[in-house]
């Protein structure tokens, strides 16, 4: 983060460089860094054990508890922090509720991922809130920012937003890797069978994310290193709300999690899930609606660069919470349960491509 808003400020023209590699909304290098962030991850789910998972123990309510909290109390939060917070800045505004109605489909495999979450879970959810997004994100922003905003200022901004667009960001943020990583894993499990790939690919692939995930950061804070140092006070206009969304999102989730008696890896899932966003996609429609100069365009641009640090903090939150409600003393010592919802027996992958072992 550092580095990143040191060499925006430092040096004026490599934010036009990067800048200049774009294809429409699409930044060619950040885009890059997430598909390849997010590849090691999704190789290493069980997609042949997905049917098993969604009918285990607590499928029921980690799908309920998802769809209400991805897409009733997540929107509903952002939209009622951003009137309250910048309810005499509709640009920023109206960006802020962009970011909240764009559920994660992308980062938060590797939070999850981070925080040993279960990596079958996420891909399910993650796969459902595309879904979801595709159809009902250009209706919710209809409501939110148009109706609402006209019923509570008599004025709504009009908002346009096509399904193809939202449809586009998702099959270029989620499609490429989704894919890549499952014909990786059926191919080379068929080729070399399951403990070469477990033992030997996935431990090489696995630290490729987190190098992605740090260009990534590196470039998306260049990007807007003159801003942050600039007009500081716009940041954390939009980082206040920001900060108390993901916190509010997150342990609200953890404790259903709790509540319902979910194990640690689906609830933490569950919470990363539900307080992560879809920045790409906010940033892609507030440039394609208000334009790469608009305050829309500034607050969906600033979303990642809060989430990201903020993110990081809540995975060793998560640790920490694993010890007090779940008994675990190291972040290494328990295994996910197995797709039937009995511990796994099973040494599995850890992210870093160490074994978790029971």
């Amino acid at each position: 983060m550092g580095i990143g808003v040191s060499a925006g400020y430092a040096l004026p023209g490599l934010a036009n460089a990067l800048n200049s590699l774009s294809v429409g909304t699409t930044s060619i290098p950040i885009a890059i860094g997430l598909i390849w962030m997010m590849y090691p991850p999704l190789a290493r789910v069980r997609y042949e054990e997905l049917r098993k998972v969604v009918h285990g123990s607590g499928s029921r309510k980690m799908l309920s508890w998802s769809l209400v909290l991805n897409w009733l109390v997540g929107p509903l939060l952002m939209f009622a922090l951003a009137w309250v917070f910048l309810a005499g800045d509709p640009g920023l505004r109206d960006g802020l509720i962009l970011i909240g109605l764009a559920r994660c489909i992308a980062m938060v495999i590797v939070w999850n991922g981070l925080a040993q979450g279960d990596s079958e879970w996420a891909a399910i959810l993650v796969a459902i809130n595309s879904v979801f997004q595709i159809l009902f994100y250009s209706v919710l922003a209809y409501f939110y920012i148009t109706l609402a905003g006209s019923w509570i200022a008599g004025q709504g901004t009009a908002v346009n937003i096509s399904l193809l667009a939202v449809a586009q960001s998702v099959a270029v943020y989620l499609g490429i890797p989704f894919f890549g990583g499952m014909a990786t894993r059926f191919y080379f499990l068929r080729r070399k069978g399951r403990e070469w790939y477990e033992k030997k690919l996935v431990p090489k692939l696995a630290p490729t994310s987190l190098l992605a995930l740090l260009f990534t950061i590196v470039v998306m804070f260049s990007l807007k290193g003159a801003a942050i140092v600039t007009i500081p006070y716009d940041v954390l206009l939009v980082a206040a709300p920001l900060l108390i969304y993901f916190v509010i999102m997150f342990f609200a989730s953890f404790a259903l999690g709790v509540y319902s008696k979910l194990d640690y890896p689906k609830t933490t899932t569950l919470a990363f899930t539900a307080a992560s966003n879809n920045f790409e996609l906010a940033i892609a429609v507030a440039v394609s609606v208000f334009g790469l100069a608009s305050a829309e365009a500034f607050a969906t641009v600033i979303g990642p660069l809060i989430e990201v640090p903020v993110m990081i903090a809540l995975v060793n939150v998560a640790f920490w919470l694993r010890k007090r409600y779940f008994g675990v003393v190291a972040p290494r010592e328990v295994a996910p349960l197995s797709a039937d919802g009995n511990p796994g027996a099973e040494p599995r992958q850890g992210f870093g491509g160490g074994e978790v072992r029971p």
